[in-house]
């Protein structure tokens, strides 16, 4: 057993830094929104954030929509500017995406993105950034110059959810909140896939090049939402329309 130990530690200290290195993704992304990039056909993930999807809709301090969304997928976009990212992988969650700590010239993204208020401590993961997250809640930057809901109470929103911000929200605040997947009109220009629900109780996505895609009704009573991509649409469970 001895000779054999011997004989496997010279291999062991060669793969151990191979090991290292497998866990690190670097490369120029392609940002989908917030805490979402792929780098290469890696899906990465910021590890301890939560940023608003792109679909999601807050309140501006006059009570207005905005993209809210959008804007934290192109200040993300703007203030790493093409650079290569270096994502350090922690791991692999069920949806196959890589949660990761990334860097760009050694500044962390996911303390950035919270610090500037595009996005939230995820606490349900991690309270690295609870800190950064309490500063741009008293600055009034970001999603928190207005009203808002949780990126995670959003993804499964009801009647209950809360109502997050710096102002006083409107009266009918959380209507226009719960809606803003489910409207009449899309949330923004890169969200253009339709979903609704079949007699059957499946899901179904309708590209604007479907057939039915004018006829799909988009109200919250019918289970119908926005979806900015196939993948966003695959991803919630739903397929193409076959017509």
């Amino acid at each position: 057993m001895l000779k054999l130990n011997t004989w496997l530690l010279p291999l062991l200290l060669l793969l151990l830094p191979m090991t290292a290195q497998a866990a690190d993704i670097s490369g120029v992304p392609k940002i989908r929104d917030g805490d979402h990039a792929l780098i290469g056909k890696t899906r990465i993930r910021l590890a301890g954030i939560d940023a608003p999807g792109v679909d999601q809709l807050c309140l501006n301090p006059k009570g207005d929509r905005w993209t809210c969304g959008v804007a934290a997928r192109d200040a993300l976009a703007q203030h790493t500017a093409g650079k290569s990212w270096t994502c350090h992988v922690l791991r692999v969650d069920k949806a196959g995406r890589s949660i990761a700590k990334c860097e760009v010239d050694g500044e962390d993204l996911g303390q950035w993105m919270v610090k500037n208020g595009w996005a939230l401590a995820y606490v349900q993961y991690s309270h690295a950034y609870e800190g950064e997250e309490k500063a741009a809640r008293e600055a009034k930057i970001g999603l928190w110059q207005g009203s808002f809901i949780a990126p995670w109470d959003w993804r499964v929103r009801s009647a209950k959810t809360q109502i997050l911000g710096a102002t006083k929200p409107p009266k009918d605040a959380r209507r226009i909140l719960l809606a803003s997947a489910s409207g009449p009109v899309a949330p923004s220009p890169d969200c253009t896939i339709k979903g609704n629900v079949n007699k059957s109780g499946e899901c179904i996505y309708h590209k604007p090049t479907s057939r039915w895609y004018a006829q799909i009704r988009m109200k919250i009573s019918k289970g119908t939402r926005w979806f900015c991509s196939v993948e966003e649409a695959e991803a919630a469970g739903c397929r193409e329309t076959r017509r």
